[in-house]
């Protein structure tokens, strides 16, 4: 499944990156960069950690407020986006392909872990917690930015919603800017651990099982950092947050 997963994303790259410099230009990029101060720990210069960086969004932002920024993802060409993004903007953002189950850094590394649209795609979740608090300094925080995406394949009702909420934007003139190859992506999806699982009810108690001592959730925070064509496309999973303290 990872060599699968791999492969499928080493195909987005171009297109993911194209969007990230779309909100790098809009009001997304300021909009992530106050919803994500509000749950930093306390410190000027925090150590942290993307997973999934993709093209280097987070990275970028991060950096952008003075952050030592390191990024890991599986796909090569991700990376290589990721690398010339954050070079365009000026900054030095170390990078490494890895795993996301398994991290080469030592414990109590990090002040910060995050990601973006990642954690639907891990195909065991519990090791890849683990492995996140491990390499979390004491009192460091776990931020994690997810939907239910794909929880629709094996629910009726929510498919007919998301139906729905497409024939809407259909209807408006809104084009979706899908993957490259959407039937690969719910083929894969199928299969993975979250696309039957509730969230973020199912990750809350993992969490506190795995010794995160404190949890703040948001169940909904998509009218912060979506615009109003993002909301009617995916009204029916709407994006929430989880931060997690050591």
């Amino acid at each position: 499944m990872q060599n699968r997963i791999e492969q499928y994303w080493q195909g987005e790259a171009a297109r993911y990156s194209e969007n990230i410099r779309r909100e790098m230009e809009g009001f997304k990029k300021a909009a992530w960069q106050g919803l994500i101060a509000e749950y930093l720990p306390p410190g000027q210069e925090l150590k942290i950690l993307d997973i999934g960086t993709g093209p280097g969004f987070f990275a970028v932002i991060l950096s952008e407020q003075g952050h030592k920024v390191t990024a890991i993802d599986c796909a090569d060409k991700m990376l290589e986006e990721a690398k010339r993004n954050t070079q365009i903007a000026g900054y030095e953002v170390e990078f490494y392909k890895m795993d996301s189950h398994l991290l080469a850094f030592p414990d109590d590394y990090f002040d910060v872990v995050i990601n973006r649209n990642l954690t639907w795609i891990l195909y065991d979740p519990l090791t890849a917690y683990r492995e996140w608090q491990r390499v979390l300094k004491p009192q460091g925080r776990l931020l994690i930015f997810d939907a239910n995406w794909n929880l629709r394949l094996h629910d009726a009702q929510l498919q007919k919603q998301y139906e729905e909420d497409q024939a809407e934007a259909e209807r408006l003139g809104i084009i979706r800017n899908d993957h490259v190859d959407p039937d690969e992506c719910d083929n894969i999806a199928k299969d993975l651990f979250f696309s039957k699982i509730l969230r973020p009810q199912w990750d809350a108690e993992a969490l506190i099982n795995i010794g995160f001592r404190r949890l703040w959730i948001d169940t909904n925070i998509s009218d912060r950092i979506w615009d109003e064509e993002d909301k009617i496309l995916n009204r029916s999973t709407p994006m929430f947050l989880i931060c997690g303290e050591k």
